[in-house]
C-alpha cells in the first residue's frame, strides 16, 4: 500500500469498469485517531475478506471540516477481472458495522454517557447527521410514526429522534402532522448536506484569511456578468478524487471570496499572491454571433466571410486573421458536434449557433466560472518592476473600485510606489497630487523587459534575439515558454535566432513544432498545421 496513490493509473484502469464504489469513512470520534489513513487501511482489509477478493481503491483524508473523514473510490472489478458485486445490505449496514467494529478496537468500547453525549449534539446541527440516516431508514413514505419510535432498538435515541425532528421543523425540513406523526421534506438531505457543505467553506475560509477581518462571501455565477479581482490568499482541492478545487479570494472591494473552480483545475496556475479576475455567466460570444450572420441557409463560407471582411477595411486586424479565429472557433464547436464541416472552408452551421456556443462555454467552464491570470507577481513585487504589469493598469484607470479593506487598500498604497518608480525611471510625473505618465507607458515597459529577458535567453543559446515589429509574420519552432511581468511569451527559434511572441493557451500542446504568428500589438494570431487559403488555423 502506497501513501501516493497513481491517480492517473487508477483512472486508467477504471475506464473500463462497468461501475464504480463511492463511499465515505466518517468515525464518529475520527479526531482521536492518531492515523485516519491507517484505520482505513485496516477497514479495506476486513472488505476484502468479507468480499472475499483483493480490492483495489485510492483514498484521501479531509481534516479540515468538524468531522474529518475519508473519502474511498473502489473500483468495480475483483482480483480475477470480473465485476464486483456487492449486497445491499452489505453496503447499507455491514460496512458501518465493520467501520463501527474496529473503530471500538482502536479507541475502546464507548462509555453510555459518551454515545448519548454525541447523539444530544447531533440534534442541533446543520448538517446531515447520523440521527438523521436513522429517521431516514425508520421513514415509510418519508412519515415517521410514534410507534415506529416507541421500537425496543430505537429506546437508547428515542429522545433524542424527536428532538431532531423539532429542529428540521423549526428548519423548515419537516412538519408534524399529527400529535407524533412526522413528515419529512423531500429535500432535507439534500438541504443539510449543503448547509454542512457552507460551514465547512466559512471555516476553510476563515483559515486562510487568518484571522483578518473580512465580510466572507461564496462567488456564485450569474447572468449580470459581474466579476471580482483580487490576491489569492488560499486554495485547495475539495474532493482530490472529482478533481474539484477552490480559491480564496481577497477581493479589492474589501470582500474574502469562496470560488469554486471547474473540474481538473490547474492551482499551480494561481500561486499565492497571484492576482486574478473570476468572471460568472458566460457571455454568447461575439465569434458566434458572426458566423451565424454570415451563414446563409445554415451555410458559413469563409471565402464569403473574408470578401466581407475585405470590404469593411477594418485597420486594426488584417482579414485573413479575422477569418483563421472564426474558423478556430467553428474546428472547436465541431469537435463538440454542434457544427459540421463540409467541405474545406464550408462549414454547415444551426440557427440557434450562438445558444448553443454559449452553452458549451458554459460546460467547458464547468458552470460558467472562469479564472483568468491577471499576475503572477505579488504586489509587492509589481510596485518596482520593469514591465508591463495589472498594477500600471490600474494606474491608467485611476485605480477606480478599490476597497478601504485588505487588498483594495494594499493596491492602494502600491500604486503610490508604482509612480515613485515610474518617475525614477523617466515614465512618470508628479504634479501635486496629480500623476502624469509617460506616452504608450506599457508598450515601453513591455519592450524594456523582453529586452533584457532575450539577453538572458541568447547568452543560454547562442540565438540572436529578433525584435518584433508589429503586423510582421514569423516562422520557428516553439521551444517554451517564458513568464514575465507583462505576461507570458512564446519563444520562436528560426534556427539561427529567436523572437519571443505572445503566448496563448492554444499552442501549448504544438511545444516543439514549428508554427506562424502575426503579431499586432499585443494581438497574435497564431497558425498551427498546414494552410489552405483563407482558411487559417
Amino acid at each position: 500500500m502506497a501513501d501516493a496513490a497513481d491517480l492517473d493509473a487508477f483512472k486508467e484502469g477504471s475506464a473500463v469498469d462497468r461501475h464504480q464504489f463511492r463511499f465515505i469513512v466518517s468515525p464518529e470520534d475520527a479526531e482521536q485517531l492518531d492515523d485516519l489513513r491507517s484505520y482505513t487501511r485496516h477497514l479495506m482489509a476486513r472488505m476484502e475478506g468479507d468480499l472475499g477478493t483483493r480490492l483495489e481503491w485510492v483514498a484521501v483524508d479531509h481534516w479540515n471540516t468538524d468531522n474529518p473523514h475519508t473519502h474511498v473510490v473502489l473500483r468495480g472489478k475483483d482480483d480475477i477481472g470480473k465485476d464486483l458485486i456487492i449486497a445491499r445490505d452489505y453496503i447499507g449496514e455491514g460496512m458501518r458495522h465493520r467501520a463501527s467494529e474496529l473503530a471500538t478496537e482502536w479507541l475502546g468500547p464507548r462509555t453510555e454517557l459518551e454515545i448519548q453525549r454525541a447523539m444530544l449534539r447531533e440534534v442541533d446541527q446543520d448538517r446531515w447527521t447520523g440521527l438523521d440516516r436513522t429517521l431516514q431508514r425508520e421513514a415509510v413514505d418519508s412519515l415517521v410514526r410514534p410507534e415506529m419510535l416507541a421500537e425496543p432498538r430505537l429506546q437508547r435515541q428515542r429522545q433524542m429522534l424527536i428532538g431532531r425532528l423539532q429542529r428540521l421543523q423549526r428548519m423548515g425540513l419537516a412538519s408534524e402532522q399529527k400529535p407524533g406523526t412526522w413528515a419529512i421534506h423531500a429535500d432535507a438531505e439534500s438541504t443539510l448536506r449543503a448547509m454542512g457543505e457552507r460551514d465547512d467553506i466559512i471555516r476553510t475560509m476563515q483559515r486562510a484569511m487568518s484571522g483578518r477581518q473580512r465580510e466572507l462571501a461564496v462567488f456564485q455565477p450569474g447572468e449580470d456578468g459581474r466579476a471580482i479581482v483580487g490576491v489569492v490568499v488560499g486554495k485547495g482541492l475539495t474532493d482530490e478524487l472529482y478533481d474539484k478545487g477552490y480559491l480564496i479570494i481577497d477581493g479589492i472591494d474589501g470582500k474574502a471570496y469562496y470560488v469554486a473552480l471547474p473540474p481538473r483545475p490547474e492551482l499551480e496556475q494561481y500561486p499565492a499572491g497571484a492576482v486574478v479576475e473570476v468572471k460568472g455567466s458566460v457571455d454568447v460570444r461575439a465569434t458566434d454571433r458572426n458566423i451565424a450572420a454570415l451563414a446563409v441557409d445554415g451555410v458559413y463560407r469563409t471565402d464569403h466571410h473574408l470578401a466581407v471582411a475585405q470590404g469593411q477595411g477594418a485597420p486594426d486586424r488584417d482579414p485573413r486573421e479575422a477569418v483563421a479565429a472564426h474558423v478556430r472557433r467553428l474546428e472547436a464547436l465541431r469537435r463538440a458536434g454542434i457544427v459540421e464541416r463540409v467541405a474545406g472552408g464550408v462549414w454547415h452551421v444551426p440557427c440557434d449557433l450562438a445558444e448553443q456556443g454559449r452553452q458549451y462555454d458554459a460546460r467547458r467552464l464547468g458552470g460558467g466560472v472562469a479564472v483568468e491570470l491577471k499576475s503572477h507577481l505579488s504586489i509587492e513585487r509589481q510596485a518596482r518592476v520593469i514591465g508591463a504589469t495589472w498594477l500600471d493598469l490600474q494606474l491608467i484607470g485611476g485605480g477606480k473600485g478599490l476597497g478601504d479593506l485588505g487588498f483594495g487598500n494594499q493596491v492602494k498604497g502600491a500604486l503610490r510606489q508604482r509612480a515613485d518608480f515610474l518617475a525614477e525611471q523617466g515614465l512618470a510625473e508628479r504634479r501635486g497630487q496629480r500623476v502624469i505618465l509617460a506616452r504608450n507607458l506599457l508598450s515601453t515597459l513591455r519592450a524594456r523587459e523582453i529586452v533584457v529577458a532575450a539577453q538572458g535567453i541568447a547568452v543560454e543559446t547562442g540565438l540572436v534575439h529578433r525584435p518584433v515589429s508589429d503586423g510582421q509574420r514569423l516562422v520557428g519552432t516553439y521551444r517554451r515558454s517564458v513568464q514575465l511581468a507583462s505576461g507570458r511569451f512564446a519563444m520562436l527559434d528560426d534556427g539561427l535566432g529567436f523572437s519571443l511572441v505572445p503566448w496563448r493557451p492554444v499552442i501549448e500542446s504544438q511545444l516543439g513544432r514549428q508554427l506562424a504568428a502575426t503579431v499586432r500589438g499585443i494581438r497574435v494570431s497564431w497558425e498551427l498545421g498546414r494552410q489552405r487559403g483563407p482558411s487559417i488555423t
